[in-house]
């Protein structure tokens, strides 16, 4: 029987260790042939990653509760201390992650889980930590919101974390599968919510001087947000949220919009029935989407493309398929979405998310208990 202090230095070699990549798989897109590329394996169900300001490493969530940092050369740390713990149930877990704005000045790293509450419920929390000097633990890690109330058993967290431009922080959130909780402005389920970096509530939100609502609350009337990304090019934070059977959507919150649901949904309930509390596809008083899937890609994850590496790609924005099992491409003229095009869908993994890298290529997370890190460019570009 070996020692348990040498079973424990393995381990730790053992998740440091360079993984061998697999050769490049090439893809047929209408823009070219696409070079996909792993960068790494062996995570289990990852969730969510964020570069490090080096350009070389990233950190990864893993939603049975683990933090990683994963190098471009494939190494694997072993799970970062620090993190708390999480409801790893259905999909709740370790979800987003996202570095402050002045990462390079107070090494803050955000992260967005699902929170356990009473009687097995649980809720979307967020909360930050000081990443230590040797990136092996979070410091300091306190929680800066909550939903109120913890409504869930398993389901629709969201969720996904903005900084803007002015440094507001914004949460997108799920309605822990309660639709009538949407449209209520003292709940906090399926929200967009917008906060100062340390939690405060900023006096400009919409609801901060209603009786009876959240302060927290920049839009409502959202289902399961799983996707959300700063438009390079104006500003603006555009969101994207799953349908229930049919209806995923795009949306450009605005402050204080009902987006709809459950009311207006191009989606019907997974039973075929119709959703009980709908009223069409479009109803008065709401805002109708942007974009709008009616066979539903279940979308998870969201990049604008804005590099100088493919200029093929600009003014393109990408977004994962779980059910689909593709990566979304779609062209824009401004605000208005143009073309559509499926990407990998012969590959036959769930996409969970997409971002923009620092060298111009895209970063993929397949969602599986042994999930990868991949690298996708243009072939000869």
């Amino acid at each position: 029987m070996s020692h348990p202090l040498i079973a424990v230095v393995v381990a730790a070699l053992f998740a440091s260790a360079p993984v061998i990549a697999a050769e490049p798989q090439r893809y047929r897109s209408e823009l070219g042939q696409l070079r996909l590329e792993e960068v790494a394996a062996g995570l289990e169900n990852p969730w969510a990653l964020a570069f490090l300001p080096d350009g070389e490493h990233l950190l990864v969530t893993e939603r049975p509760g683990r933090l990683r940092l994963v190098g471009l050369d494939g190494s694997r740390s072993a799970p970062l201390a620090g993190v708390p713990e999480v409801f790893a149930s259905g999909q709740g877990g370790l979800l987003d992650v996202a570095l402050s704005p002045t990462f390079p000045r107070d090494r803050l790293v955000y992260l967005s889980y699902a929170e356990a509450g009473e009687n097995g419920r649980a809720g979307t929390a967020v909360g930050r930590g000081r990443l230590s000097e040797d990136r092996t633990r979070l410091e300091d890690f306190q929680v800066i919101f909550r939903q109120q109330p913890k409504l869930s058993t398993g389901v629709h967290f969201g969720s996904r974390l903005v900084f803007d431009r002015d440094g507001y922080l914004f949460i997108a959130l799920g309605e822990n599968n309660q639709r009538p909780t949407a449209q209520e402005l003292d709940k906090l389920q399926g929200k967009l919510v917008r906060l100062y970096p340390d939690g405060r509530v900023p006096e400009g939100n919409p609801f901060v001087d209603r009786k009876g609502a959240r302060p927290e609350i920049w839009s409502y009337g959202h289902r399961n947000q799983q996707g959300a990304a700063l438009n390079p090019w104006t500003g603006q934070l555009w969101t994207h949220e799953h349908g229930p059977r049919g209806g995923d959507e795009i949306n450009i919150p605005r402050p204080g919009k009902n987006y709809g649901w459950p009311l207006a949904t191009h989606g019907i309930n997974y039973s075929l029935l119709p959703i009980p509390e709908a009223k069409g596809t479009t109803v008065e008083g709401t805002e109708p989407p942007l974009y709008v899937w009616k066979k539903s890609p279940a979308i998870s994850g969201m990049a604008f493309y804005d590099a100088e590496r493919f200029p093929a790609w600009k003014h393109n924005l990408f977004i994962g398929a779980l059910s689909a099992q593709a990566l979304i491409r779609l062209q824009l003229e401004g605000d208005r979405i143009v073309h559509e095009e499926r990407l990998l869908e012969s590959m036959g993994e769930r996409i969970r998310d997409v971002r923009l890298g620092p060298d111009g290529y895209l970063y993929l997370l397949t969602d599986d208990s042994d999930g990868r890190l991949l690298r996708l460019g243009l072939e000869g570009k």
